[in-house]
């Protein structure tokens, strides 16, 4: 499993420096007790026979031990330990070992962050500083200096131990931090992205949706009517009347044939607001299908944006197309009503009513879908045998006046 905060550069530079700073300070040791012209009782052999102490120490309570095992609480103390008498003894020896006796301080490291590193620095310091005491000529006042030295000193270089390893954790927190928020920032470009090409996708299939709805409240409406208007005509001898009808009706499926390809409203709102287009509607409805239909329009009119509009009068004609094509009505109602929040849109008739009102026609479909994509929605009630009613609920989101 890979160490989510790894040593930092620094921390593996210091590392190996303790590492090699008890052979260092104790071969500079040796070397200046061995250069002394004054060598203590017991002279040189005794001093390379505890150097060699010294040294076996080093290599088998640490060096020579599997990373693993050297890196446990247990192996460092008992490691800490042994420098540190063996410093004591080779110390009391000669005092040139004071330099390997400074190896503690360095080792003390070894515990941070906790407080076996004040320990750790205190034993070494009491060591370094009672080693080179005349103990049978020492005042309470030298003593007392003594002391003050190694508290000064043990909160010092402890504190220092502890301060570098928090400064570096908490720089490697900052690290990951970063690195996470540059995976972040990059996980979300491609999220991104994937969203843009979602999205287009979802635009074209909107389009294509948009598209099929304006032929089927247009062209597909029209050509209805035109072949109601011919088959008509074939059964009377005078046809004028439903020919001149059907031309008009295949007149306006063209006009809107070459507005559904330009993306433009009906053109019954071009120079007109709702509901003298629904009024215009209903008009031509009622002419061509011979169905009574009742037009009313309440509360106060206002200006309503271009999207309202368009899908109002869509739902419009779908509903009344659906009126003509399946009701077998002979009288219908269209009400529209300005409420202040919301426009309300009703379409009633007698007809034989609708087995299944929740079915999922293109029709219906298409009315569901335009209201949904403004904010609307719709409810149909229905009853066989005692006709239709079909009402839109939308946003009364105003428009500019024209």
């Amino acid at each position: 499993m890979n160490d989510p905060f790894p040593p930092s550069p620094w921390e593996r530079r210091f590392q190996r420096v303790v590492e090699i700073v008890p052979y260092v300070t104790l071969a500079a040791s040796l070397v200046i007790s061995l250069a002394s012209p004054v060598q203590p009782e017991g002279g040189i052999p005794r001093t390379l026979a505890l150097t060699a102490l010294a040294l076996a120490w080093c290599l088998g309570a640490h060096t020579l031990l599997p990373a693993a095992v050297r890196g446990r609480r247990v192996a460092v103390t008992v490691h800490f330990v042994g420098v540190l008498a063996t410093a004591a003894l080779l110390t009391l020896h000669h005092p040139s070992f004071l330099i390997y006796c400074i190896t503690g301080l360095f080792l003390a490291a070894d515990f941070a962050p906790s407080r076996w590193t004040f320990a750790a620095v205190a034993a070494t310091s009491f060591v370094l500083y009672g080693s080179t005491l005349d103990w049978a000529q020492a005042t309470v006042q030298l003593i007392v200096f003594y002391l003050a030295i190694i508290v000064v000193q043990t909160v010092a270089i402890g504190g220092g131990h502890i301060a570098g390893i928090k400064i570096e954790d908490r720089q490697r927190k900052y690290r990951k931090a970063a690195s996470d928020l540059q995976a972040a920032m990059e996980e979300n470009a491609g999220l991104h992205a994937q969203l843009l090409t979602q999205a287009h996708q979802a635009g074209i299939l909107d389009e294509r949706q948009r598209m099929a709805r304006e032929i089927h409240d247009t062209l597909a409406q029209g050509l209805a009517g035109i072949i109601t208007q011919l088959r008509a005509a074939q059964r009377l001898e005078d046809s004028a009347t439903h020919v001149e009808l059907a031309l008009n009706l295949a007149q306006d499926s063209l006009t809107e044939a070459r507005r559904s390809v330009a993306a433009l409203q009906p053109h019954q709102l071009e120079d007109a607001h709702l509901p003298e287009a629904m009024t215009t509607l209903a008009r031509d409805w009622s002419q061509s299908t011979g169905v009574d239909l009742h037009v009313e329009v309440t509360g106060d009119r206002v200006p309503l944006s271009p999207a309202i509009e368009v899908t109002l009068f869509r739902v419009a004609q779908e509903a009344l197309a659906n009126v003509a094509k399946h009701a077998g009505a002979t009288r219908a109602g269209l009400t529209l009503s300005y409420t202040g929040a919301v426009v309300l849109l009703d379409i009633r008739d007698d007809g034989t009513g609708i087995h299944n009102p929740s079915g999922e026609g293109f029709g219906l479909s298409s009315m569901r879908q335009r209201l949904r994509g403004i904010g609307g929605s719709l409810e149909i009630e229905s009853t066989p045998g005692e006709g239709t009613a079909v009402s839109a609920t939308i946003p009364a989101l105003q428009g500019n006046p024209r």
